[in-house]
């Protein structure tokens, strides 16, 4: 089941039922089944606690990703700081919504097994999330 949630944050999600089907199709892609993830949209003060209380990291982020998945059930809890998506979306000129959606299923990568320590992970994830914002959307235009 994918919930969505907001901490300190007044933010309502477009799109929640295509959301949901994009992320479980995106893990079928990977022969993955969607559990238990919860998404919570929150404020940057909110994350930065969180980055600091769990990683030990004292700066800001966009997304921080707790993975609870059991073989290939994918159960989490993605935290999402909408303060930064739309800093980063100005500062990448692109749309606040694609910035948002790229965040989203950078989060179900990691779950999914992706990582992003090394230069050679980050092109792969990179490509990863461009390939599924390619899938999202499609399948907008037939929604």
């Amino acid at each position: 089941m994918i919930q969505y949630f907001n901490n300190e944050v007044d933010f309502d999600l477009k799109s929640k039922l295509l959301i949901k089907r994009w992320i479980k199709t995106v893990a079928e892609q990977y022969n993955k089944k969607c559990k238990d993830i919860n998404i919570i949209f929150c404020s940057d003060p909110a994350l930065l606690e969180i980055n600091r209380q769990f990683l030990g990291h004292d700066y800001y982020t966009d997304i921080i990703t707790f993975d609870y998945c059991e073989g290939d059930k994918l159960s989490g809890e993605l935290y999402i700081s909408i303060d930064t998506v739309r800093a980063n979306a100005d500062e990448y000129s692109q749309e606040f919504h694609v910035e948002l959606h790229r965040v989203i299923i950078h989060g179900i990568l990691h779950l999914v097994g992706f990582d992003d320590h090394t230069e050679e992970d980050i092109v792969k994830m990179r490509s990863a999330e461009d390939d599924a914002l390619e899938l999202f959307d499609s399948m907008n235009e037939h929604n």
